[in-house]
């Protein structure tokens, strides 16, 4: 069913668990956080299509990870709807998120061979996105639901794989709790930059968090 780059979009988006998501109308600052992340050891990428700029900053971002990291993967998040899918597919999008289900955004993903990530909260809402070929459901917003849900998902749906993204908190005891309920990746966005421009502290803290995360993944396998 499913072709051979969202194959391996999946399976890097499994192998590095932890997705930095984020948004800017700086194309600089956009450069500088990619810097910081791939430095940290961070292969996966989520940039939020928010604003009248996201596109060509993210255009911008696409050429500058194509040339400084080829073995990055670059997503699009808060898609909605299949034109901004497509525009973003062209615009070189490895993988495409939403904070929703959309049927027409899952045919165009088909059709260019990209990794489709609804956002789901009830189990329904889960069970409905893999019937249309979801391979991995973005569980949002997830600190309202909490670890204890994701765990009790896993009875009635025992094979689904998960990202959670929103509140997650970039701490040890956060990632010990995801992980430990059975998630296959988290992303963090706001709670791992803060708001902040100042990026020195985020390659040494994205080390740490990847290190301790990896550890979790070795545990469980």
């Amino acid at each position: 069913m499913f072709q051979e780059f969202h194959k391996q979009t999946l399976e890097r988006l499994l192998q590095h668990p932890i997705v930095p998501v984020f948004h800017t109308d700086d194309e600089e600052y956009a450069r500088q956080v990619v810097d910081a992340c791939y430095a940290g050891g961070v292969r996966v990428v989520e940039f939020s299509n928010r604003g009248d700029n996201a596109l060509p900053v993210f255009t911008y971002l696409r050429e500058y990870v194509r040339q400084q990291y080829p073995d990055l993967t670059l997503g699009i998040g808060t898609v909605y709807t299949n034109q901004e899918a497509e525009i973003f597919i062209e615009a070189g999008a490895d993988f495409v998120v939403q904070p929703v289900i959309s049927a027409t955004v899952a045919a165009i993903c088909r059709h260019y061979d990209r990794l489709w990530m609804p956002g789901a909260m009830t189990i329904n809402e889960i069970y409905q996105a893999m019937r249309m070929g979801a391979t991995i459901i973005k569980v949002f917003p997830a600190h309202v639901v909490g670890p204890a849900y994701v765990k009790a998902v896993r009875g009635p749906l025992p094979k689904v794989k998960v990202m959670v993204t929103g509140g997650i908190e970039p701490t040890q005891e956060s990632l010990r709790a995801w992980f430990g309920a059975g998630v296959n990746a988290v992303g963090i966005g706001s709670q791992l930059f803060n708001g902040s421009t100042e990026l020195s502290s985020l390659t040494p803290r994205i080390v740490e968090l990847l290190e301790y995360a990896n550890n979790l993944v070795g545990e469980s396998a």
